[in-house]
């Protein structure tokens, strides 16, 4: 049938839930991607489907639907030039500071903060994209935003994540902790999985110091240790049944 996998042989999974994408070069990453594609034409289950994790892997596009779907989230830039990115940062920090993330990247790694161009890397050390994000307040002495694990169209756990620094991912330090649902909340998560098409998502939130929720970040690909910890529902459970 064209597609053999290392233990499985010639025979193929009912499902395919996708946990990780291994670092590695273009060609292997494309090659990854081009199983679950080829998993998916011949009748698997793929969670995320490839589709999915291409978009989110890569922030800019994830920023892009996100933009064009209509779901608030911060503004955001995405060049190759470091002499645009020097006069972008120039211009747009008399507003607030920006934040650079490597364009593919998680669990808060290599995260910037930005207040002048002295501030931004080499081309070299961020592999030759500048993705620019303006900095996110919540308004409060603390550093608090909110993960939502959506799963087929619904939010299943929710967890506040609170550090002493901006950075609040689990994996960088960040506590978990157990927060009610909130139904705003959980519609602009709902519609940011479906910008992107991901049928299981992370979807971080953070409500400014106005109120108002915006859309960070979409994890295809998210992990719930965390959030499992605050919740009562069981999440791998929940995802083996739907």
């Amino acid at each position: 049938m064209g597609l053999a996998i290392d233990g499985l042989g010639t025979a193929l999974p009912d499902a395919i839930v996708v946990r990780s994408m291994s670092g590695g070069s273009f060609e292997a990453v494309t090659l990854r991607l081009g199983i679950l594609h080829a998993a998916r034409d011949l009748g698997v289950m793929v969670w995320n489907d490839a589709r999915a994790i291409e978009r989110c892997v890569d922030k800019s596009m994830t920023s892009f639907l996100l933009a064009r779907a209509g779901v608030p989230t911060p503004p955001t830039w995405t060049m190759e030039s470091a002499e645009a990115a020097r006069a972008l940062v120039e211009r747009e920090t008399s507003s607030g500071p920006l934040v650079l993330k490597p364009l593919f990247g998680a669990q808060g790694k290599g995260l910037r903060l930005i207040r002048r161009p002295e501030d931004l890397p080499s081309s070299e050390e961020i592999a030759g994209v500048y993705y620019l994000q303006r900095f996110q307040s919540n308004g409060a002495q603390d550093f608090t935003d909110y993960r939502l694990f959506v799963l087929r169209g619904r939010v299943i756990a929710t967890m506040m994540r609170r550090a002493s620094t901006w950075i609040t991912n689990v994996k960088q330090g960040g506590q978990p902790l157990a927060v009610a649902p909130d139904a705003k909340m959980e519609r602009l998560a709902i519609a940011a999985a479906e910008a992107v098409g991901a049928a299981i998502a992370g979807v971080d939130v953070l409500v400014g110091a106005d109120g108002a929720p915006t859309v960070l970040e979409v994890n295809s690909m998210p992990a719930w240790s965390g959030v499992q910890k605050v919740s009562k529902r069981n999440i791998a459970e929940a995802i083996a049944l739907v």
